[in-house]
């Protein structure tokens, strides 16, 4: 599996580990807290006059670096800049500061004992249900990667607490009423198995025309779906660091230097990775859920099937999709019982009852990697490479700065980057989410570009190729087209529709004998194919009609046996046969209530909370310095 495999697999876990906010969701491992530093007279942002300097910046995301070594291993960091992680990350510790700014506001604080409180409380930190010591508890900020002086630990727990209090101020007025969780346990855990015969619109695209009338006639009711968005065209100069990338030379001497200084990133600490199936004990009665553990240990040493196991009893809400699979991990990420019978089994055991403050956990190893280094030979053209990148950026950077001081309108910017050798080329016209002729897929250039006035000139701007200064040489509003410029599109719309409902027409035809007869016999008999599907919940592809919430509605809507009628989606028609369904039991929705009442009622909350942060960042001063970011990331 590459590292983008891996990357597509856990995009949710890429997403929030770029969450600055700490404590929220502490699950099984001690999160990796970012201090603050001081000393750095350069900030790259601030919030109402509260500044995110460039050495707390660059703490965060060489911590970031390294969680994606630690998960994935060899990695391409240029990959993630291109994607922009220097922008979530910096986005990540604005919204940051803008919660302690509105706690500042309504006079929310974090005492030093709630602070002491919440630190003893950790998991990592705690030994037999006793706080492990001020020793031990120095000890494991200094195993972090980077060490983490107790100080700045403190101060990041410190302003966790009051963004986690803000949060609860806000949102602790927010319920989810039993009626709603009962329905959303219904809707995610009812399944049916269907059979289903499928009349796809593309079948009839090739005999199907439009005339010149329909056309017109789609046109005239439909203007608004085919209106020309704003767009602009610019002239601009780009500093190529990719260019200035293969005129760089890197010697052995510095490739070994840089491989002394950076022991730990070609090192990989000893690693498990093992499945668990979690049973809650919260507000249960323990000896009752251990009682089922039990059983289902019993099961999982009979060499059943794990993963199938964890599907049908975890109750961690994302393990059921994923068999309990909890990937890589190692010491110091997971509760300190977890982690111990973790890393005392061998591929293929499974492990006795363990209890965490979670609840009750089975183990099952699947793999283990021992610790590890790379050797110099086997990391020399990474190495190489990652310098001669760097150091062309910086030279990149180092123009751009050069530059910026001497163009302050369109004729500055041909005439000092053609002194420098560097060409002004001008753009086509494009629209927000269109590629830039010459620079492509630019995000940054084309957020500054449509905030700029005709004429005027941009400050160097990040691109994927190093650094563009923009000016802006004309603007097209946005505007209902005539028909002459959209008259294909308008034309592939209207024999679209004319062949979805041709498929219709065609579904309606032979319903009847779907119906009355032997669902499979009839289809067969009039020729078409009849797909069965596996039991399947809601929101589930259906084979040859993909997702469709009209067949959904319709499928959960009937009883085992039923046919529907002629459904439309958005690919033609179909008829489905309800071969079996599986309903949820009142023992099962109270079963499960407690666990989704959690997640429902957090879901709730994190998006007003959102909403409401949202509208208060309007309301900040929030300044972004781009060139200090981009020269931090170079």
């Amino acid at each position: 599996m590459t590292m983008l495999d891996r990357m597509r697999r856990h995009k949710n876990w890429l997403k929030w580990s770029l969450a600055i906010v700490v404590l929220a969701f502490v699950f099984l491992y001690i999160p990796s807290f970012v201090p603050q530093e001081g000393g750095a007279s350069d900030v790259v942002a601030s919030v109402d006059g509260r500044e995110i300097t460039v050495a707390r910046f660059r703490r965060v995301y060489q911590q970031q670096m390294q969680a994606y070594r630690n998960a994935y291993g060899d990695m391409d960091e240029r990959l993630l800049r291109q994607l922009g992680i220097d922008q979530r990350i910096l986005q990540g510790l604005i919204e940051e500061e803008a919660a302690i700014v509105e706690a500042n506001r309504l006079g929310i604080t974090a005492s030093d004992e709630e602070v002491v409180g919440r630190i003893r409380s950790l998991p990592v930190f705690q030994e037999g249900g006793q706080f492990v010591g001020e020793t031990r508890y120095r000890q494991v900020l200094q195993m972090q990667n980077p060490p983490i002086r107790s100080d700045e630990f403190e101060e990041q727990v410190r302003r966790g607490v009051l963004m986690e209090k803000l949060q609860g101020a806000l949102t602790d007025w927010i319920t989810v009423s039993d009626a709603e969780i009962d329905a959303e346990f219904r809707r995610r855990n009812e399944t049916v198995r269907l059979a289903v015969v499928n009349f796809p619109a593309d079948k009839y695209r090739e005999a199907t025309t439009a005339t010149d009338e329909e056309v017109a006639a789609r046109f005239d009711s439909h203007k608004d779906e085919y209106r020309i968005p704003e767009k602009r065209k610019v002239k601009f100069a780009l500093i190529d660091a990719q260019a200035m990338r293969g005129t760089i030379q890197v010697s052995p001497q510095d490739v070994e230097q840089h491989y002394q200084a950076n022991q730990t990133q070609f090192s990989t600490p000893e690693q498990v990775r093992a499945s668990h199936i979690l049973f809650r004990t919260e507000g249960k009665d323990e000896a009752e859920v251990r009682k089922r553990a039990e059983a289902v240990l019993k099961q999982a040493r009979a060499d059943q099937n794990f993963a199938k196991l964890a599907a049908q009893h975890t109750e961690e809400e994302a393990g059921k999709a994923r068999g309990g699979d909890l990937d890589f991990f190692g010491r110091g990420q997971m509760a300190k019982e977890f982690e111990e019978a973790a890393f005392a089994l061998k591929p293929g055991e499974v492990s006795d009852i363990v209890s965490t403050q979670f609840g009750l956990h089975i183990l099952r190893l699947t793999e283990r990697r021992e610790a590890a280094t790379r050797s110099l030979d086997e990391v020399r053209s990474q190495i190489e490479d990652q310098l001669k990148s760097e150091r062309a950026q910086n030279a990149a950077q180092s123009l751009a700065d050069e530059l910026d001081k001497g163009i302050d309108d369109p004729g500055d910017l041909e005439t000092v980057a053609r002194a420098r050798g560097l060409t002004v080329n001008e753009s086509e016209f494009f629209a927000r989410q269109e590629p830039i002729s010459g620079l492509g897929m630019a995000p940054a250039v084309t957020e500054q570009v449509f905030a700029m006035k005709e004429g005027e000139v941009s400050d160097a701007i990040r691109t994927p190729q190093g650094f563009a200064f923009v000016t802006v040489t004309g603007i097209q509003p946005e505007r209902v087209p005539e028909l002459d410029e959209v008259r294909s599109r308008v034309r592939d719309d209207v024999v679209r529709g004319k062949a979805v409902e041709t498929a219709r027409q065609q579904a309606a035809a032979v319903a009847p004998k779907l119906k009355s007869g032997k669902f499979e016999a009839a289809a067969k008999a009039a020729g078409l194919e009849v797909r069965t599907t596996e039991s399947i919940a809601r929101g589930a592809p259906i084979p040859d009609v993909g997702v469709s919430p009209a067949v959904e509605a319709a499928a959960f809507s009937m009883a085992a046996g039923e046919v529907s009628d002629p459904i439309q989606t958005d690919s033609g028609a179909a008829i489905v046969r309800v071969i079996d369904r599986k309903e949820v039991t009142p023992e099962g929705i109270a079963e499960g209530r407690q666990a989704l009442r959690g997640e429902l009622l957090n879901e709730r909350k994190n998006r007003f909370y959102a909403t409401y942060m949202a509208k208060a960042r309007e309301n900040m001063r929030i300044n972004q310095n781009s060139a200090v970011l981009a020269q931090v990331v170079a």
